[in-house]
């Protein structure tokens, strides 16, 4: 397979190749558009594609971009599985529906960012605010070293950074910054305090498409954490032994999970999967993310440190170092080769295969 052909430059050439596909593939799209314009003054939007019938007694979701432009790659292995003619003849065959779901967040797909326009982290965004939100005093005691006032940052703020690194742990130093935080609006990993765009429109499509199913499958594609080319499956359901016991029957042993330590994901709050609990009572409900490593996690990390830097300062005249900050940014989360794009379309395609399995019962 030539996988490099489903694989875009920017977000509006995703878009239109995700488009190609379903159309291809005789599939209806949906498209909720976005209130704002993209970078090149585009339209956005979550485009909506469903194969099989809607009282399909099983549901597997394919979702991309939940992290803007990780949507890159996600929107690369949607458009592999809509060309996989064998795929969905097996879905039919086991009486399972799929929901493809591209670029959940479209303006930080555009934008070669990761937050949503209101600069909120869709998967720390999904709590009921009416109620007290999480602190985390590690972000608070780091915030204005995490994203510093200068960029290269000054010496003395690398280093405080190491000591903390230093003393409480590589792991401490990373579940800190990227866990979710609630108090600092330009931070990094910044829950939000409200819904954002993107999630009261998740819920309203989980609503339409995902209530009539009795077994509910998630596959939401992530990159920026482990080995290059590694797509390792996170488990993404509650902490629920039995629902941990389902996701590896269908996706094998090796399915990580946050709660016990396992995954090379700090343990997160306020995680987007969780609507499904919410608006799919029905149905039960096994999900993963898959998370695609990119670069060393310390560089993913910087190139977000100066996105939000550059965010924050919307006067730098400095072309140079805007385009060399947001291509740091897209290259953080985007490996343009083409083994890269195979490895990710392989394991792509071997994950929804082992959710048609699992969701059919075999």
């Amino acid at each position: 397979m030539d996988a490099s052909r489903f694989f875009a430059q920017s977000y509006a050439e995703a878009r239109r190749k995700f488009l190609a596909a379903a159309e291809d593939a005789g599939l209806e799209v949906h498209s909720r558009m976005h209130p704002l314009r993209g970078r090149d003054g585009e339209a956005l939007a979550l485009d909506v594609a469903r194969f099989g019938a809607h009282d399909a007694p099983a549901l597997l979701i394919v979702s991309s971009g939940c992290h803007g432009v990780e949507g890159f790659c996600g929107s690369g292995v949607q458009g592999a599985l809509l060309a996989d003619a064998s795929f969905h003849a097996a879905a039919q065959r086991a009486g399972v529906a799929v929901l493809y779901l591209h670029a959940l967040n479209p303006w930080g797909f555009s934008w070669w960012r990761r937050t949503t326009h209101e600069n909120v982290d869709l998967n720390r965004n999904f709590h009921d605010f009416h109620r007290p939100l999480p602190r985390n005093e590690a972000y608070d005691r780091l915030a204005h070293l995490i994203v510093p006032p200068t960029w290269p940052p000054a010496p003395e703020v690398q280093a405080e950074l190491m000591a903390y690194a230093a003393q409480h742990g590589e792991r401490a130093l990373q579940a800190a910054v990227t866990g979710g935080q609630y108090d600092h609006p330009q931070g990094l990993f910044y829950g939000g305090r409200a819904p954002t765009w993107s999630h009261v429109t998740l819920r309203h499509v989980l609503q339409e498409q995902a209530q009539r199913c009795t077994r509910l499958g998630w596959i939401d594609l992530h990159t920026g954490l482990g080995p290059s080319g590694v797509g390792e499956r996170i488990f993404a359901c509650r902490d629920d032994p039995a629902a941990l016991a389902r996701a590896r029957a269908w996706w094998g042993d090796g399915v990580t999970s946050i709660y016990d330590g396992s995954s090379t994901s700090a343990l997160l709050t306020g995680l987007m999967w969780l609507a499904a609990y919410d608006e799919c009572p029905q149905a039960e409900y096994t999900g993963i993310a898959l998370e695609y490593g990119t670069v060393p996690v310390a560089e993913v990390i910087d190139a977000l440190r100066a996105d939000q830097w550059l965010e924050n300062h919307p006067e730098v005249e400095d072309d140079a170092l805007r385009a060399t900050i947001k291509r740091r940014v897209r290259d953080a989360f985007y490996t343009d080769t083409d083994a890269w794009k195979r490895r990710v379309v392989e394991q792509g395609l071997d994950a929804a295969h082992q959710a048609v399995a699992g969701l059919s019962g075999r």
